[in-house]
Parts: structure tokens; C-alpha cells; sequence
């Protein structure tokens, strides 16, 4: 489990850890707009493109040795990376890790599924959600105390650099605490060729626009949207033949059940509100109110500390609470979000961003409540045989959604910036706005599943009453 969560934090950390070093990359490799986006974006788009492929061949034919091999080409790349004499060298790094990202990451949640009882997943999953909170917050404040530490010109290289000894250690470790697969009856089972390139080229045509939303000039990029989504349906009615005759790469039943189908539309809504922030906000900070990258890093730490004590807490305490719990959380973000957009009101200036740490840490806290807690019961219905690809299903629509959340939040962000003459507080608080509306989305989402859960419960109570009573 330590070995797992530590390349779930190297793998997680490298989507934000980018974002406080783009200048001094931009500076150093002389790179166009568009080659920074591709930097920062291309490392999302990779990472989704693999996760549910790489779950469904770790199911089939042993997790342990895929995530060594994906964690061996991880900490390569990100040597690559942090070597890059050129734009295009570090473009192609970046893809390379962010597959090699998505073959480790569903590999994660599968030997959760794998090693411990239902009953004792609350726990581990805790400190999942716990290291993908810290993961996302933290990234910012390492990249900008690296940079601080090493200097601008050669500080970002250290962001990758910082990957080799630990994915090295973790690889040694993996041999010697992750347990091997011990049997071989699925080893000849199909891995769905068709269906891995109909769900890839689907994710990349939907993906593809949203991450290069500012780039692309014009409506015709969404052209692609509505090819990847045709696509989708076409990938839909080619796994309901094929699970006729053989495991499809994705149980298209599982969505019938409630706490997977509902879960997986959380995790999507949230992740397309709750990582927007991180975007929007540290460039608020460094551009419009001059922060350092240290001290922008530093300010978003409230969220990060109060994401990482919940969600350890949310892990040992959802199988008591269930859903409630996660609405709860949801309610908390939506309020933390509200409360730094009226903290950033009533302080204005360089003083803003520190009179926002209480309500971010008041969002933390609920993030902590809600990405743990979710993926307990989204998961906890499934069988063991299929975690990886399930949990790679749940982790492509947390990617779907960010890319989602970043394209219209950034959009709303840079068009408020451009009507208002480079107003950074009025952009930041619109976009806030929109980013506080998909969490509650997530919301309604959550209460929804709530209610659902108690009339069932009910009319089960209704039934077992209205049993004739037997007297032995």
C-alpha cells in the first residue's frame, strides 16, 4: 500500500506541479503558447487515454508487474523531461509519462480492491483520497519552493527530476512487498482489441478540443466533440455484442448499479469544479497580485492540509455515513468557494490571497470528505476480478472532467480578463462562480443517490412487515 500511494502521488503531483514553472520553462526552452499548453495539457491527455486499457490488462494478467512496468517508464520519462534541451523533446516526454501515469494509477485502486476485505477498504481508500488531494494542492507549493531553491533557469528541470530516485526506490520495493499473481486461469482471457481502440480514439477526439480550447481559434474544433462522442456509442454497442461471447473492457452492467453509476457522475462533476481552482487561482496570484511562485504555492497550502486530515478521516468513517457523508463534503467545498470569493471581496490587494486560507481550508476540508469517501462506494459493489477497470472507468471521468471544468472555467476566466482591461479580481471571481455551480451539480448528484438509498430502504422495511410472522 505505501509503494502504490507513493507512485500515485508522483504520478498525481506532475499534473499540477507544472503549472508555478511554466514561465521559467517558457524562458529557458523559449516555447510558444501552444507548446506550453501541450506541456501542461498533453500530460492530461495521455493519462486518460491509457487508464482504462491499462485496468483491464492489470486485471487480466496480474496488476504487479504492470505497474512496475508503468512506473519503470514513468521515472524514465520524467529523467527525459527534466534533460530537455527543446520544445518538442519535452512535449514528447511529457505524453510518454502521462501513458505511463495512466498504466500505474488504475493498478492502484485494483490491489486496494485486491488485498484488503470490503469491510476494510474504508481505510486505504482514505489514504487514497488523501494523496490525490495532497497531490493536486501540494504541487503548486513544490514547484515553487524547487524553483525557489534551485533558481528559475534550472529550478522546473528539478519538478522531473525529483521523480528518478523515488520511482527507483519504489520500483525495488514493488519486487519485494507487492504479492505476485498466483494463479493463471484468466491469462488466455481476450483483452478486447476492438474495444480499446473504439474507447481511444473516442477519449482522445473528446478530450483533444477541450484541452486545446484556447489554442484552437474557431467552432470547428468541436466537430470533434460530436465525432468522439458518435464514437462513444459506437464503442457502447460493440461491448454489449462482445460481452455476449467474451469479458468486454468494460461491464457496461455495472453502471446499473447505483452506487457505481451515480459515483462515477460525482467524480466526474467534482473533479470538473474542484481542480479548476488550482488553475484559475494560481494564476490570479502570480499574475494579477505578483506572488512569487513560493508564495502562491504557500497559499493554496490551506486547502491541501484540510484535504489530506478529511479525507484520512472520511476513509475510516463513510462505511458508518455512506453517501451522506459525501454530500456533506460537497456542501463544505461549495461554501469554502463562496467564502474565498468574499474574503478576496473584502480584502483586495496582495492581503487577498491570505485572507482566503480559512475558507480554502474550510474547502479542503470537504474535498477531503468527498474524493475518498466516493470512490469507496462507487467501488465497493464491484467484483475483485474487474477493480482495475472499473476503477479506471471512475478515473477517465475524473480527467473527462477536469478537462471539462479547465476548458469552461478558462474560457469564462480569460473572457471576463479581456471585457474588463486585465480586471484579475473580477475574472477570478466569475470563474469561481461557475466552479462553486458544477460542485453543486455534484451535489444534487450526491442527494439524489441519498434519496434513492432511503426509499429503498423503506420499501425493503415495507416488505419485510407485511411477511407473515411464524411461531416456532
Amino acid at each position: 500500500m505505501s509503494v502504490a500511494l507513493v507512485a500515485g502521488f508522483m504520478t498525481l503531483l506532475d499534473v499540477s506541479i507544472v503549472n508555478v514553472a511554466l514561465p521559467s520553462i517558457r524562458a529557458d526552452l523559449d516555447l510558444s503558447s501552444g507548446g506550453l499548453q501541450w506541456v501542461l495539457s498533453g500530460y492530461a491527455l495521455t493519462f486518460g487515454l491509457l487508464l482504462v486499457p491499462a485496468g483491464r490488462f492489470g486485471d487480466a494478467r496480474g496488476r504487479r508487474n504492470v505497474f512496475i512496468a508503468g512506473l519503470a517508464v514513468f521515472t524514465l520519462s520524467s529523467a527525459a523531461a527534466g534533460l530537455a534541451t527543446s520544445a518538442l523533446w519535452l512535449i514528447v516526454a511529457r505524453l510518454v509519462q502521462g501513458a505511463a501515469a495512466g498504466v500505474v494509477n488504475p493498478q492502484v485502486s485494483g490491489l486496494i480492491q485486491q488485498l484488503f476485505r470490503p469491510a476494510e477498504r474504508g481505510r486505504p481508500f482514505g489514504l487514497l483520497g488523501a494523496t490525490i488531494g495532497i497531490s493536486t494542492a501540494v504541487g503548486p507549493l513544490l514547484g515553487g519552493l524547487l524553483i525557489q531553491v534551485f533558481g528559475a533557469e534550472t529550478g522546473w528541470r528539478w519538478i522531473f527530476f525529483i521523480n528518478v530516485p523515488i520511482g527507483a526506490a519504489a520500483i525495488l520495493l514493488s519486487y519485494k512487498w507487492i504479492p505476485a499473481r498466483r494463479d493463471d486461469q484468466r491469462k488466455h482471457e481476450s483483452l478486447d482489441p476492438v474495444g480499446v481502440v473504439l474507447l481511444g480514439v473516442a477519449v482522445l477526439l473528446v478530450l483533444l478540443p477541450l484541452v486545446e480550447e484556447r489554442e484552437w481559434q474557431g467552432p470547428a474544433k468541436w466537430l470533434l466533440l460530436v465525432a468522439g462522442l458518435v464514437l462513444l456509442g459506437g464503442f457502447l454497442a460493440w461491448e454489449r455484442r462482445y460481452a455476449r461471447r467474451e469479458t468486454p473492457l468494460i461491464e457496461l452492467n455495472l453502471f446499473k448499479v447505483r452506487s457505481y453509476g451515480l459515483g462515477a457522475l460525482i467524480g466526474l462533476l467534482y473533479f470538473a469544479g474542484f481542480t479548476t481552482l488550482f488553475f484559475i487561482y494560481t494564476l490570479y496570484l502570480q499574475n494579477g497580485l505578483r506572488y512569487s511562485a513560493l508564495l502562491a504555492g504557500l497559499a493554496i497550502t490551506p486547502f491541501a492540509l484540510g484535504s489530506a486530515g478529511a479525507a484520512a478521516l472520511g476513509g475510516r468513517i463513510v462505511n458508518r455515513y455512506g453517501r451522506p457523508l459525501v454530500a456533506l463534503g460537497l456542501a463544505l467545498v461549495a461554501a469554502g468557494l463562496a467564502g474565498t470569493v468574499l474574503a478576496l471581496d473584502l480584502v483586495p490587494g496582495t492581503n487577498g490571497g491570505w485572507a482566503a486560507a480559512l475558507p480554502l481550508l474550510v474547502a479542503g476540508l470537504g474535498s477531503g470528505l468527498v474524493i475518498s469517501p466516493n470512490q469507496t462506494l462507487t467501488l465497493a459493489e464491484v467484483p475483485v476480478e474487474r477493480a482495475g477497470s472499473a476503477g479506471a472507468v471512475l478515473q477517465t471521468g475524473q480527467r473527462i472532467g477536469t478537462a471539462v471544468g479547465i476548458a469552461v472555467v478558462g474560457a469564462v476566466f480569460f473572457n471576463r480578463l479581456a471585457s474588463t482591461n486585465n480586471d484579475w479580481s473580477s475574472a477570478l471571481r466569475t470563474a469561481l462562480l461557475v466552479t462553486i455551480g458544477l460542485v453543486l451539480v455534484a451535489l444534487a448528484a450526491a442527494l439524489a443517490d441519498v434519496v434513492a438509498a432511503r426509499r429503498a430502504a423503506a420499501h425493503e422495511n415495507r416488505g419485510a412487515d407485511r411477511e407473515p410472522q411464524h411461531v416456532g
